[in-house]
C-alpha cells in the first residue's frame, strides 16, 4: 500500500457527545482515540491535508445537537487543529451521515487540490464513515479505511437482530474491502506507509 504525498486525512465526528454512552450503548475499539490522535500528528508532520468533519444533528435529542456540549470535537482533536504547519485543513460540517453531502463541498475541495486518495478514521464506522467511504468510492477516490481508527456501537436491527459494536464493525469492513468501495487496514499499516 502506498500513501500519497497529498492524500487527505479525513477525521470524521470525533464529537464529545460519542462519550454518551448511556444514548449510544457498549462500543468497541477501546484504542481507536489514540489511533485518531496519532494518524493526525502523522498527517500533519508530513504536510498533509487535514479534513475535520463535524456532524451537526438536527435530531432534537442528539448529543450531537448544535448548542449542546456533545456537538465539540473531543478535546484531543480540537488541540490538534491548525496545527499541520504547510499542510492544508478544512472543517466540514454536516447534518447526514456523508462528509460528501457538507458544507463545503468536500468533492470540490479535494478536486481542486488534485487529490485523488483519501483515508479515514473516526466515528462511526457503520455509519459515517462507511457512507463517506461508499460514496467516496462512487466519486472514484481512492479510499483507505483505518479500521482500528474507527468505532461504533451495539445496534439492533430487523427481527429483533443484535449486533455487537465488534460484529457491526466487522460487517461494515466486510462490506466496504470486499465490495471494493475502500480498502481496509489497520493504523499501523497507514503509518508505515505515509513514511512516518
Amino acid at each position: 500500500m502506498q500513501i500519497a504525498e497529498n492524500a487527505a486525512l479525513v477525521v470524521v465526528d470525533v464529537q464529545k457527545g460519542f462519550e454518551e454512552l448511556d444514548h449510544w450503548g457498549p462500543r468497541n475499539h477501546p484504542g481507536a482515540d489514540d489511533n485518531i490522535a496519532g494518524l493526525i500528528e502523522v498527517w500533519q508532520e508530513t504536510g498533509r491535508p487535514v479534513v475535520f468533519v463535524r456532524h451537526d444533528s438536527v435530531e432534537p435529542g442528539s448529543p450531537l445537537r448544535p448548542g449542546h456540549g456533545g456537538n465539540d470535537f473531543k478535546e484531543y482533536v480540537e488541540r490538534r487543529r491548525g496545527k499541520g504547519g504547510a499542510g492544508a485543513e478544512l472543517l466540514v460540517t454536516k447534518s447526514v451521515n456523508s462528509a460528501f453531502h457538507g458544507t463545503p463541498d468536500l468533492d470540490a475541495w479535494l478536486r481542486a487540490a488534485g487529490i485523488s486518495q483519501v483515508v479515514l478514521a473516526g466515528i462511526q464506522t457503520n455509519m459515517c464513515v462507511e457512507t463517506t467511504a461508499r460514496m467516496g468510492g462512487n466519486l472514484g477516490y481512492e479510499v483507505v479505511v483505518a479500521f482500528d481508527a474507527t468505532y461504533t456501537f451495539d445496534l439492533e436491527g430487523p427481527f429483533g437482530w443484535r449486533l455487537t459494536a465488534q460484529e457491526v464493525a466487522r460487517a461494515s469492513a466486510v462490506s466496504l474491502h470486499g465490495g471494493g468501495f475502500a480498502r481496509v487496514v489497520t493504523t499501523r499499516e497507514v503509518v508505515a506507509a505515509a513514511g512516518a
